[in-house]
């Protein structure tokens, strides 16, 4: 009876000896399998599954939060510290110009909407109206600096661009430096650019006048 009882507790301790690393081998083989296996059921799921693609479709859970985490970490490690223009009415009427030209067609003119930019995704932000929550004016309550690392680097799948190569750096900070004043007056000059209105029609000169364009004569009869 001694000798079972003691060849019985043998078999209980080499059976705790072995767990360990059996407990260990089991670990390491969910480790493997899952390395291999995650990727292949991603692959699966880009190719077989309904992944939201187009502009309709509801986004990705905590989509925001993992593309605004990296682009604000980003933009906060490249900021620029000092602004190298002053915000003062040249600048303003030449970002109101900038503005025009490269960025009214997504993002609307003051009080004219655009036509297409409520269609993208992310929405283009209509840049001069009131937030819906609050009095904040399109980016206005971004820095000029945080703005401008936007017009020069783009942001990647927004439909933003990068206009580092398109605009000189002088526009790019003059498009900043207006948009980070749009909730507060702007030069008449600005304001008249940014209604988006085509420009007047040039007045043709005055018979006589020294500018107007000579009119060929009549041949004269022999």
């Amino acid at each position: 009876m001694a000798l079972f009882r003691s060849g019985r507790r043998k078999m209980l301790y080499d059976e705790l000896e072995r767990r360990p690393s059996t407990i260990m081998i089991r670990v390491l083989l969910g480790v493997v399998l899952g390395l291999i296996l995650a990727p292949l059921a991603v692959v699966a799921w880009l190719h077989f599954g309904r992944v939201p693609v187009a502009v309709a479709d509801p986004p990705l859970p905590q989509e925001r939060l993992l593309t605004g985490v990296p682009l604000r970490a980003r933009i906060h490690r490249e900021l620029v510290a000092t602004i190298p223009f002053p915000a003062d009415g040249n600048n303003l009427a030449a970002g109101a110009e900038v503005y025009r030209d490269q960025c009214a067609a997504c993002h609307g003119f003051h009080g004219k909407p655009s036509s297409f930019g409520a269609q993208m995704y992310p929405e283009a932000p209509p840049l001069w109206e009131k937030h819906h929550d609050n009095n904040v004016v399109g980016v206005s309550d971004d820095p000029p600096a945080e703005t401008y690392w936007k017009v020069a680097n783009g942001i990647r799948l927004t439909g933003m661009p990068a206009f580092k190569l398109v605009l000189t750096d002088s526009q790019m900070w003059q498009v900043s430096l207006l948009l980070a004043n749009a909730a507060k007056p702007l030069p008449p000059t600005a304001v008249e650019i940014l209604r988006g209105l085509p420009p007047p029609a040039p007045v043709p000169a005055a018979s006589g006048s020294p500018w107007a364009k000579p009119q060929p004569m009549a041949p004269q009869g022999k």
